[in-house]
């Protein structure tokens, strides 16, 4: 049979950095969203649904500018992640408005994931190859892997960035991986900072994730083991996060999975920051100019695989 991946697409973060909803920002010529060249480079690789994370305060404003630009190409669909949306017994802390986390709406949107599926963030760009690699690695059946970029692949000129640190063994699977939240270039190299705010030197070479992750449908019942032990231990703390890392991280250890790193040569961009969306529109100008995508995105089909 067939296997017809789905695309969950991340993007109903705050954009505390970038200080507006970034998801809908336009960088291409006809007013094209990084959110949009995503969608036509999965579509391209193979994938046949996306569904939308967001929050319900930007659903009329997100759903107005994205429902009807590729519904035609492909399966849509949304989920509303909120904080009251948690396992049965638990309830929001009467101090926390930080949305909970990148697995948390992946526990959300649970119930619409029943194909192999990927999962990116709204405001990245990963370039078509990277959605190939993970289309090619779900279609052939196995449990979960990760793109891996080059940690110089993936740095904006602007400030800080979060990625997920991969330590990976010899044959190419994951052994551990750690969400940095302050990753940043100095006169001395490129450099993590901790909570302890003691800098942690990185390699440029150094494999990192940028939540470009692939699951069976079968390991979703771990987002719901690992999200209650997380709100055990840490929902006290106004900004803690469950993060995707942590995710991947504890399957590897508990051995209920190998993950596979999928390294891809794409190059990263992105708006963490508000300057970067000139580097973004100049990058996308020049894969346009080079033909990799069409003036505009949606005036023609995409010839999928």
């Amino acid at each position: 049979m067939e296997i017809k991946p789905t695309l969950l697409v991340l993007a109903a973060g705050m954009a505390t950095r970038y200080g507006s909803l970034k998801q809908i920002v336009a960088f291409g010529p006809h007013g094209e969203t990084i959110i949009d060249y995503s969608i036509y480079d999965a579509i391209k690789a193979g994938f046949k649904k996306v569904v939308f994370i967001i929050r319900k305060s930007i659903e009329a404003e997100f759903k107005a500018a994205m429902q009807d630009k590729f519904s035609r190409a492909v399966e849509v669909d949304f989920v509303l992640q909120e904080l009251d949306i948690l396992p049965e017994g638990f309830s929001v802390p009467q101090d926390r408005v930080k949305p909970w986390g990148t697995a948390h709406a992946v526990w959300v949107a649970a119930g619409k994931l029943t194909e192999p599926f990927a999962v990116i963030n709204g405001d990245d760009f990963y370039g078509y190859q990277s959605f190939q690699i993970m289309a090619d690695f779900l279609k052939s059946g196995q449990e979960c892997g990760l793109v891996g970029y080059l940690l110089a692949n993936t740095l904006s000129e602007h400030g800080a960035v979060s990625r997920g640190i991969c330590e990976v063994d010899a044959a190419g699977n994951l052994v551990s991986i750690t969400e940095q939240t302050h990753i940043e270039k100095t006169q001395d190299g490129i450099v993590a900072i901790g909570p302890d705010q003691q800098p942690i030197p990185l390699a440029p070479d150094q494999m990192v994730s940028m939540n470009l992750m692939g699951f069976a449908p079968s390991l979703l019942p771990y987002f719901g083991k690992y999200l209650e032990e997380f709100l055990r231990e840490k929902a006290h703390l106004p900004k803690a996060e469950f993060f995707l890392p942590l995710v991947l991280d504890k399957l590897v250890k508990e051995g209920a999975t190998q993950v596979n790193v999928l390294p891809t040569p794409e190059k990263w961009f992105g708006v963490t920051y508000p300057a970067d969306k000139p580097l973004v529109v100049e990058a996308l100008k020049k894969l346009i100019e080079a033909g990799t995508y069409p003036q505009n995105l949606w005036n023609t089909p995409v010839n999928s695989k």
